[in-house]
């Protein structure tokens, strides 16, 4: 494109990856310790599942097992659902989503805004069955399954991009701390950077089993996506609601930064971290916006509010770092 700028995209696929990373002087503990937030918001839907969502799709089709038109059905809490949603539609595939009930409105409303079939399915069966639902209607229509929990492109896209981009723009990662979803995140992008430096920590974080943090999976509920490299984990941090929202809320009045439910999880954990340790670079994977939670009323609290008070008093006893 002679004439045009190099900032002119073709399409919007060129806006997947290449998000930014921010320091967060306010939030770190202490001086030797400084923290750092990729902000996968940027991505065109709102979330790092874009990057996994585009490649599954480019792979399939380029190797046939995506014919064009064919239906595609995907399990999703939330955000794969919607990337799948988008880039589906621009594919020219219709896309089924199958969701437990206890998504958040606002991820229904925008699966509907791009057009996709929502399946819902019980909330106490989870993320597991959605996923046996999605085999289960791949299987009887001959739907493309997208398989999120299953395909090796999801950690060979985060080793190939998301760990590049932050070893381009830190250089020395000590600490990576990430949501315990798919992981995928955690394999891939924590792979590479313990090949960068073999002293890096790998932190994965999730929730207490039977509680919702929309992003996350607690690996008690006795399902491993066979995406998840164990191995790479050096740890693990349970966090509760309480925390995730209370961290949420405090990068957005401290920082400016907007991110969602499971962002506040992972800053808890990383803040955590870093009071055990003297220096280091900790860089903290955001995976998506605040803007897709605006249904809660953690955003309009006042800080003298007794409810958000009493919500961040104390430590939860079960609130806690596993270590293997």
């Amino acid at each position: 494109m002679t004439g045009v700028s190099s900032r002119v995209f073709e399409s919007i696929r060129g806006l997947v990856g290449n998000t930014p990373l921010v320091e967060l002087h306010t939030l770190s503990p202490k001086p030797g310790v400084r923290l750092f937030a990729k902000l996968e918001a940027q991505n065109p839907t709102g979330s790092i599942k874009d990057r996994i969502v585009l490649r599954i799709l480019d792979a399939a089709r380029a190797s046939g097992e995506l014919e064009p038109g064919q239906p595609i059905v995907e399990a999703s809490t939330g955000n794969t659902g919607v990337a799948l949603a988008m880039f589906g539609r621009l594919l020219g595939h219709p896309v089924d989503v199958c969701v437990p009930d206890s998504v958040y409105p606002e991820i229904e409303q925008l699966l509907k805004v791009y057009g996709a079939r929502i399946r819902r399915v019980p909330r106490q069966a989870g993320i597991k069955s959605a996923r046996e639902v999605a085999l289960q209607v791949a299987a009887e229509t001959g739907a493309y399954y997208l398989g999120q929990f299953d395909s090796p492109e999801n950690a060979r896209t985060h080793y190939e991009t998301t760990a590049e981009e932050i070893l381009r723009d830190v250089g020395n990662v000590d600490v990576l701390v990430a949501g315990m979803g798919t992981g995928g995140t955690l394999s891939g992008a924590g792979r590479r950077l313990k090949e960068a430096n073999p002293d890096c920590h790998v932190l994965g974080v999730e929730p207490r089993l039977g509680v919702h943090v929309q992003g996350l999976k607690s690996l008690a509920d006795g399902f491993i996506p066979p995406v998840l490299e164990e191995d790479v984990l050096d740890g693990k941090i349970i966090v509760g609601n309480r925390h995730a929202f209370a961290h949420a809320r405090q990068a957005m009045l401290a920082e400016g930064l907007f991110g969602g439910i499971s962002s506040g999880a992972v800053l808890h954990a990383a803040m955590r971290l870093a009071n055990r340790i003297a220096r280091g670079n900790v860089v903290m994977i955001f995976a998506d916006g605040g803007w897709k939670y605006l249904g809660t009323d953690l955003w309009t609290m006042d800080d003298d509010d007794p409810t958000f008070e009493a919500f961040e008093a104390h430590e939860d006893p079960l609130d806690d770092v596993l270590w293997w």
